[in-house]
């Protein structure tokens, strides 16, 4: 199968490495200056070093080259966009003019300016017509790259886009399951990144893992509550991009997100934090469009709250602990 990867980032390239095992796969990036030590290197040394490119995998920074592989052939491919959720919208609108077969993406998150989530960033600009599908769980762009065990979900209301997604991911060390709760799957990957940000924060101040565990417990809880409101359903939070992406984000040592709550228990100021990161980490630009949605639609989410006035409003890692820890007790579905 052809398959075009807009965007060679961390987990782009991640993906384009272990889909070139048993596909022809073109990876795009925008500076051709990456894309083209990239190909003298065999590796992508400013976003993935570490990681030997395939020689059968195509590096282009040609975005109408990279878009024609997959579209107007006889055989339909498959183009993925691995971009973050801010850069969705440009990305879309490049496409455009020409005529893909589908659309499937890798960002979590929702839009910054608008709370809109991936899906409803898409259809704005490329409408309904197009097939489109989400690709998310967990999934850390190093493991994948090394070729080790994952699992992943792909949502779409279109049932052929899901198979075909199947079909070309799923094999070797990936399994992938399908799902058309699309809503579901975008609300789980969006937020668990804010809650990383919080455990990072709890495990920097050596709160310990029993706290540890309360957050990502009620965490999970918040997640669920905005996923329903928004439309997705409880049993999707269960699942691989809920609980399975949560404990990961929340837990594992490559998480961005969650290095970002370590370096705030630190104390460091967040704009050296995320130019330390060097990639973007989601859960902060997200926190205060899941903050405004939570408020418009009236869905408790104190932990995001938590997080987002610690980001964006100067409000000291004490005071917001104070408040979360002296909140009146709910029931525990609640």
């Amino acid at each position: 199968m052809n398959i075009t990867v807009l965007g060679a980032g961390a987990w782009g390239t991640a993906l384009a490495i272990a889909l070139a095992q048993r596909h022809s796969v073109t990876l795009w990036g925008r500076n051709p200056g990456t894309m083209a030590a990239a190909a003298a290197q065999h590796e992508n040394t400013a976003y993935l070093p570490g990681f030997p490119l395939p020689d059968n995998l195509l590096l282009s920074a040609d975005f109408s080259q990279a878009v024609a592989h997959v579209a107007g052939g006889e055989a339909e491919g498959l183009l993925i966009v691995a971009s973050s959720v801010a850069g969705l919208r440009e990305l879309a609108q490049q496409l455009k003019p020409y005529p893909i077969p589908n659309i499937v993406w890798l960002c979590k998150g929702f839009e910054e300016s608008t709370s809109l989530l991936p899906h409803q960033i898409v259809r704005e600009v490329l409408g309904d017509a197009i097939p489109a599908a989400a690709l998310s769980g967990p999934s850390f762009a190093q493991e994948v790259a090394r070729g080790l065990p994952c699992a992943l979900s792909v949502a779409s209301v279109h049932p052929g886009l899901c198979e075909q997604v199947v079909a070309a991911v799923h094999g070797d060390n990936i399994r992938v399951y399908s799902t058309d709760d699309l809503v579901g799957v975008e609300v789980g990957g969006a937020v668990k990144n804010i809650l990383a940000i919080a455990t990072g924060v709890a495990d920097g101040l050596g709160l310990g893992l029993n706290a540890r565990a309360a957050l990502i417990t009620r965490g999970l809880a918040e997640i669920t509550r905005l996923g329903i409101a928004l439309g997705g359903r409880s049993e999707t939070f269960m699942g691989l991009s809920g609980v399975g992406d949560l404990i990961l984000t929340c837990t594992g040592d490559l998480s961005r997100n969650r290095k970002v709550g370590l370096g705030l228990a630190q104390g460091k100021p967040l704009a050296s934090i995320v130019t330390e990161l060097g990639h973007v980490a989601e859960g902060v630009r997200c926190a205060a469009a899941v903050r405004a949605l939570a408020q418009q639609r009236g869905v408790d989410m104190p932990i995001t709250n938590a997080v987002a006035g610690v980001l964006f409003d100067g409000a000291s890692l004490r005071s917001v602990m104070e408040l979360l820890l002296s909140r009146n007790p709910r029931e525990e579905a609640a």
